[in-house]
């Protein structure tokens, strides 16, 4: 007999499970034809390391699997999706309090509900794993062995522990899997295969989680920056503090308030930018209403010459990879007054960065201002307009924190002329000032125009109040329909509260005159009210009817008159009788409607204000033609 012949006679006795005999083969008896390899015969156990081996590399096939599907996007479903076919059941994840952790849910069965059933068991007593074996139900169309196989491991066991911590928000889930028995492949050695799967599981579930962590508080962070500045809006100063405080930075007293419009698929990506330009000194926030601005506190502290536009540039310049706006003449950005000549000149001159800025010659209260230079952070404006020549930047004048309405105006306005400045940017240089309309009579007219909104006391506790009207009011008025998202409020209810207000104050919100009227009283109802006297009511034509209105409304209209243009005063003053409907004024001059629009962008170059996007100019317009009797 040769040694072959010995060899396969060892080799299928072993696989048998036979003891062995040293004894020759005949040739009728059935025998191994494989040839003899190296290796055939182990010795120690009497068994064959075939199967071993078969195992081992079936088992590294899987972990390679596991780590390929470890890296892409989904690594959680798209493991648990090859885990049920690589298994031929069901497998899900279940929270520690039972409910399903992925999406969509496995459909309902009698497995899955004794699988929530046990999970809670399970983490309360800390135990890692678990088998089930759940018969089939009666009705259900069983397996050929009846009934499934339930495995449970906690991702915590797989990740490194059975008392491993998952994080105080969430507690690891376990990894539940469905066999039905004797159903589709099934894995040799399923406890193994499931210990690898839950330790890569317990890794991709736990980057997601960090991932949405991270999603949810940027999201926090962003509402609470939001927040802020609707509380700037509508005057709430310390509660703004107060939120800013957690935030951080810290609020500047004085600012400047800058209006960026850029695209709206790079906005987030530039307001990291402008922050790291800011050195963290800005408060930076996506405008809520208009898919494509950002809105930037900039604080207006003084710093030495060339040191805050220096770095400016530099935080810019990294990672910023947009061609520079070519040079642009001095006088660039100034036309007609909108944009101080002498100050944009020695702007240009200056070492890059160093922007100065006048104050406006009027302050608030009308005194005469000084000019007064200063230069900081708020640089920024030129180097974005050079690095990221797709952006269009507005800057108010230097505005004490509780005007920030005040400012974003201004900004709004400086917008509309950087629209069609060749650098692509513009400062707020008009003067603001309502005070020759801030007379006793006029804040007595206000006061009682809004009286019946401040006193009106709701029907139903959940109801808006005065307060909350007024401030609806204040929102409609600059921002139309868009005001809904402004207010986080549906556009039935935005509707709904305007027709409310219509009715309390008496007036038609839908006519240009009466909206115009809301909004000066609006105005001047933060300014101390005057000592009661026994004069009759006030009306608006008293109001608009004093010499110092008729100097305020010469003022608003003297740009548009010096600008020269073909009908602009006439243009301007249609439209306003129109409602500010672009249509309608169209129709009344006889020209097209692409035509009235170009007429009202001259205007809008002319008076350094805007007037087709709101926050408009028209109801400042509209008062002052009906002081000087133009309407």
């Amino acid at each position: 007999m040769g040694r072959a012949a010995l060899g396969t006679e060892v080799g299928a006795r072993r696989a048998a499970g036979e003891p062995l005999s040293e004894r020759p083969t005949r040739a009728d008896e059935p025998g191994d034809d494989r040839p003899e390899r190296p290796g055939d015969d182990r010795p120690g156990d009497g068994r064959p390391d075939r199967p071993e081996q078969a195992d081992r590399a079936v088992r590294a096939d899987d972990v390679m699997t596991l780590s390929r599907l470890a890296t892409k996007r989904g690594a959680v479903r798209a493991i648990l999706e090859w885990l049920a076919h690589r298994t031929g059941g069901v497998a899900t994840l279940i929270d520690a309090d039972g409910t399903p952790a992925v999406t969509p849910a496995p459909p309902p069965s009698p497995a899955l509900r004794a699988a929530t059933g046990a999970v809670a068991g399970l983490h309360r007593r800390g135990t890692p794993s678990a088998v089930l074996s759940v018969p089939a139900a009666a009705g259900e169309r069983a397996e050929p062995d009846g009934g499934s196989t339930v495995f449970l491991v906690s991702l915590t066991a797989g990740a490194g522990g059975a008392h491993a911590e998952a994080g105080p928000r969430r507690q690891a889930p376990y990894l539940v899997l469905i066999a039905p028995n004797g159903a589709g492949p099934r894995p040799g050695r399923p406890q193994v295969l499931l210990a690898d799967a839950a330790r890569t599981l317990g890794l991709c579930w736990r980057l997601e989680e960090a991932d949405r962590d991270r999603v949810r508080v940027e999201a926090a962070e962003a509402h609470g920056r939001e927040a802020v500045l609707h509380l700037l809006m509508v005057g709430s100063v310390p509660a703004a503090h107060r939120i800013a405080a957690a935030l951080q930075p810290p609020l500047p007293q004085l600012a400047y308030v800058y209006v960026i419009e850029c695209p709206g698929q790079r906005r987030y990506e530039i307001a990291d930018r402008i922050a790291h330009a800011a050195r963290g000194k800005a408060w930076i926030v996506p405008c809520p209403v208009r898919p494509t601005h950002l809105i930037a506190l900039v604080p207006a502290v003084p710093e030495p010459a060339g040191r805050a536009g220096g770095a400016a540039r530099a935080a810019l310049d990294q990672g910023v990879a947009s061609p520079a706006r070519p040079p642009v003449s001095p006088a660039g950005d100034a036309a007609d007054g909108r944009v101080d000549d002498e100050n944009c000149a020695t702007d240009f001159r200056a070492t890059f960065g160093e922007l100065p800025h006048q104050s406006p010659a009027l302050s608030r209260s009308g005194r005469a201002g000084t000019a007064v230079e200063t230069v900081g952070v708020r640089g920024l404006d030129r180097a974005i307009a050079e690095r990221v020549p797709e952006c269009l930047i507005g800057v108010s004048g230097e505005v004490p924190l509780r005007e920030t309405p005040i400012g974003y105006e201004q900004a709004f306005h400086a917008l509309a002329v950087a629209r069609t400045a060749p650098s692509g940017r513009a400062s707020f240089q008009r003067d603001f000032d309502l005070t020759p309309l801030a007379t006793p009579e006029g804040l007595r007219w206000a006061q009682e125009l809004l009286a019946p909104c401040l006193h009106y006391v709701p029907p139903r506790r959940a109801d808006p109040g005065g307060e909350e009207l007024l401030g609806t009011l204040g929102s409609w008025l600059t921002f139309g329909g868009a005001a809904s998202r402004h207010l986080k409020i549906h556009r039935n209810t935005l509707g709904a509260r305007v027709r409310l207000i219509d009715e309390l104050l008496g007036l038609d919100l839908g006519r240009l005159a009466d909206q115009s009227a809301a909004w000066l009283a609006l105005q001047l109802r933060g300014a101390p009210l005057p000592t009661p006297t026994d004069r009759p009511p006030a009306t608006l034509e008293d109001v608009l009817g004093t010499p110092a209105a008729g100097v305020w409304a010469r003022a608003q209209l003297q740009p548009l008159e010096r600008a020269n243009l073909p009908s602009g005063t006439e243009t301007v003053r249609a439209w306003l009788r129109a409602d500010a409907k672009l249509p309608q004024a169209a129709g009344a001059l006889g020209i097209s409607l692409p035509g009235a629009r170009k007429r009202l962008t001259r205007a809008e170059e002319a008076l350094g204000r805007s007037l087709l996007h709101a926050p408009s100019a028209k109801y400042e317009l509209w008062l002052a033609m009906r002081a000087l009797k133009a309407l």
